[in-house]
């Protein structure tokens, strides 16, 4: 799997396009070391993955992705992701912004693995949680 194409699955962590999908392998994991509230820590399988994402567009609207960078480890076929997503609380209408870092694992051209952390409070803003900060 060609370096482009492991970058582009970060748009999968992202939740935004279907295509993403095909990267995973059946089995898939994903962890969410670093989450929020209500959100699963380990979701298996790829269809646990589109099933999760299903409603994403419900509470964020994506607009761009970028200040990506790529650490790959050839021997352990391990993929570091950094990048930053851009978009809209359809909630709030506040901004979405967020950092992102997924340990990606590759077998047969298929992620396998996938480890993410988040800026947990990037999400609290744009949601308007809590409703009030003061007490």
């Amino acid at each position: 799997m060609s370096l482009d194409r492991v970058s582009a699955a970060a748009c999968t962590s992202a939740g935004s396009a279907t295509p993403c999908y095909d990267l995973l392998a059946e089995d898939v994991v994903f962890e969410y070391v670093i989450t929020v509230p209500g959100y699963p820590r380990r979701v298996e399988g790829r269809q646990g993955i589109i099933d999760l994402y299903s409603n994403y567009g419900d509470y964020i609207t994506l607009r761009s992705a970028d200040n990506l960078r790529v650490h790959h480890d050839p021997k352990t076929s391990t993929v570091v992701l950094k990048y930053e997503v851009h978009g809209t609380s359809v909630v709030t209408g506040r901004p979405y912004d967020n950092r992102f870092v997924s340990v990606v694992t590759i077998k047969d051209r298929k992620v396998t693995h996938w480890r993410d952390y988040l800026d947990p409070i990037a999400v609290f803003d744009a949601q308007g949680w809590p409703q009030d900060r003061s007490s």
